[in-house]
């Protein structure tokens, strides 16, 4: 068993993890979390720490430190390359130091910490997965906050504590608050119900996740915060200016959803090259990436409406497709393209997608079948740029939905697809199951299209926006989208912004008020780090220097992290030589699963494959098996005259 702490020494004793105290504060639909982690190193050596910790591209590191005794030590961020020299130099002379690090290749941190007993981090993040010790906050209807354990069980003593405090702030009012564990009670802290707090009831066991659901009483009404800019900033800088978040979560009429039910052209584009042999993650029963991808088809191919149209191409130095256009979706097409999924495997070479895609868009649209494209793959191409111009220049007869697969999936290349293709992204690292995620985008892709997105200001006189978010060219429903502005000028009243769309030929509009109540500066400026690290990636040489020149300045000036700088925090008051060599210990902190099973055996997948296209199941042995029955015992409790077990 993975001992709970993730700290382990040379002979397998474990560096005691004391405590965990997480502060979580949601304020409307952002999340700001501090995380403080205290432990204890008891070798007869100064021991180098090293942990890893995921984080969603869209959050905002903002503070890390760790505390020696009762000395506190701030890090800044440096230009990544100054921050690592800075951080060796210190620690090889006897200071402590701290350094936290975003990795090149995915939104992971890396943090290297020299003998300490409290590291704090602190960040923001809007909606949805944060990491680790608050490993995810989702906040649609409601908000979900799940802290995962290590590997244990419900018989472990765990040898250190959890104290989590949360302070809800919203605009709107709350409705209740909800939770898997035990809590102390919720407090109202006005009359309007829209300012609580709670916590966690102390003796938590570790034995399973903390889920917090938030429920808000008007979900759908949009809202329009902003914040001052910093007394000591430069005015006209973004850190200088009041900054303005829009959040749309919009809810579209069941008439128009139920009517488009069973219209769309899926075409599902799976990556067959030789690194999808590879497998999902490093732990026990981990899959390979073909065969995950080979279980999400079938799910798909399941899960689509009687009457659309589909087709699936797999590609790598070459491509092929399993019907020379798109089928109607039937219950033979469908078994045709099951029987053809069970053999796919990651045999086509290189990664090569341009070709697949040139042939795809040269194939007509289908009338009233909207096209929906869903990308799989676990590389990155030489030629992203010209991929997504591609995938831009269809935007108007399809949506792109893209999933990037393990940890040396682009970036650039999967986010720029989805976004220049109006659909969604989607990542599958560690031991994410692809399959929720992809049902997820499913359930997109059968919504109606959202066009002619615009956004329309009112403002005072003297007053301009600049917008810091690329342009929305999607909305879906269960899905929040953010905009982020910088207003330039004074702000002495408030004003409105008006967003536009259209939803099956018929406009529509939200408005909202914008009023002054919320910390978005670090989240705006994460924003604008994303979009200039995505042309880093896609573009060529020319420019690039002045990009990331551009993305070290912002990263700096706001105080958050980027793949091109780094948390620096050395204790200069210490100066005892270190003797010997520093032990390097990794914690681990990728989620184990005791009942990890592979999917081949997972009783509701084997129940998915019996499926029928129409959506029924035949009673048969098969089908009886799944429960653990017999074809007579289910016959026999069956109600009269039923031949098929319903949906």
């Amino acid at each position: 068993m993975v001992n709970c702490c993730g700290l382990v020494s040379e002979k397998n004793v474990p560096v005691p993890l004391k405590s965990i105290s997480v502060q979580l504060q949601v304020q409307d639909h952002v999340a700001s979390v501090s995380s403080s982690l205290q432990y204890i190193n008891e070798e007869d050596r100064p021991l180098e720490a090293v942990f890893v910790f995921p984080l969603p591209a869209d959050a905002a590191v903002c503070h890390f430190s760790a505390r020696i005794g009762e000395q506190e030590i701030v890090a800044e961020v440096q230009d990544k390359q100054s921050a690592r020299d800075q951080y060796d130099d210190a620690v090889s002379s006897g200071q402590q130091a701290f350094l936290l690090e975003e990795s090149d290749q995915s939104s992971d941190y890396s943090s290297s910490v020299g003998s300490t007993s409290c590291v704090r981090v602190s960040f923001f993040r809007p909606g949805v997965n944060l990491p680790n010790i608050v490993a995810s906050l989702k906040t649609v209807s409601l908000a979900y906050v799940s802290i995962v354990p290590s590997e244990v069980s419900s018989a472990s003593v765990v040898p250190y504590t959890l104290s989590l405090s949360v302070e809800v702030r919203s605009s709107d009012r709350i409705s209740r608050l909800e939770s898997s564990c035990p809590l102390d009670p919720l407090e109202f802290l006005d009359a309007q119900h829209t300012h609580a707090t709670v916590n966690l009831s102390a003796g938590h066991r570790f034995d399973k996740d903390v889920e917090l659901l938030l429920y808000y009483e008007n979900t759908h009404q949009p809202t329009a915060v902003v914040e001052a800019g910093a007394a000591a900033a430069q005015s006209g800088s973004l850190m200088g200016d009041p900054a303005l978040m829009i959040s749309l979560y919009p809810e579209f009429p069941a008439d128009v959803m139920s009517s488009l039910a069973s219209q769309g052209e899926f075409i599902f584009v799976v990556d067959r090259s030789g690194s999808m042999g590879c497998e999902m993650h490093h732990g026990k029963d981990a899959q390979k990436r073909i065969e995950s991808a080979r279980d999400t088809l079938l799910l798909l191919l399941k899960s689509l409406p009687m009457g659309c149209y589909f087709n699936i191409y797999g590609f790598g130095s070459r491509f092929e497709s399993f019907f020379p256009q798109s089928v109607v979706y039937s219950e033979d097409a469908m078994e045709e393209a099951l029987r053809r999924v069970k053999s796919m495997n990651a045999d086509m070479g290189g990664t090569e997608i341009l070709r697949p895609l040139k042939h795809i868009y040269s194939q007509p649209c289908y009338t009233d079948h909207p096209r929906q494209l869903f990308v799989f793959t676990d590389g990155e191409v030489w030629n992203t740029k010209e991929v997504l111009d591609l995938v831009k220049s269809q935007v108007f007869s399809h949506r792109c939905f893209s999933f990037g697969i393990g940890e040396g999936a682009s970036t650039a290349l999967v986010t720029g697809m989805a976004r220049e293709g109006s659909g969604h992204a989607q990542f599958i690292t560690g031991t994410d199951r692809m399959q929720p995620k992809v049902m997820q985008s499913l359930r997109f892709a059968l919504q109606p299209a959202v066009d002619n997105i615009s956004v329309d200001w009112t403002v005072p006189e003297g007053v301009t926006v600049e917008m810091l978010s690329p342009p929305i060219s999607a909305l879906f429903q269960g899905q929040r989208a953010l905009i982020y502005a910088q207003i330039k000028g004074q702000v002495k009243t408030e004003g409105a912004v008006t967003v536009k769309y259209r939803l099956k030929d018929q406009p529509s509009l939200s408005q909202a008020c914008v009023c002054c109540r919320l910390t978005i500066h670090w989240l705006a400026a994460r924003s604008v780090i994303r979009s200039l690290e995505l042309q880093d990636r896609a573009g060529g040489a020319a420019g690039v220097e002045n990009i990331r020149s551009r993305i070290v300045e912002l990263s700096v000036q706001a105080g958050v992290s980027s793949v091109h700088t780094a948390f620096i925090g050395v204790n200069k008051d210490s100066r005892q030589t270190v003797k010997g060599p520093l032990l390097q210990r990794r914690v681990l902190t990728e989620r184990k699963f005791t009942d990890a099973v592979c999917l081949q055996k997972d009783p509701l997948l084997q129940l998915v494959s019996l499926q029928k296209a129409v959506g029924c199941w035949e009673l048969n042995a098969a089908l009886a098996g799944v429960f653990g029955k017999t074809e007579d015992e289910v016959t026999n409790h069956r109600p009269a005259q039923v031949g098929q077990i319903q949906c």
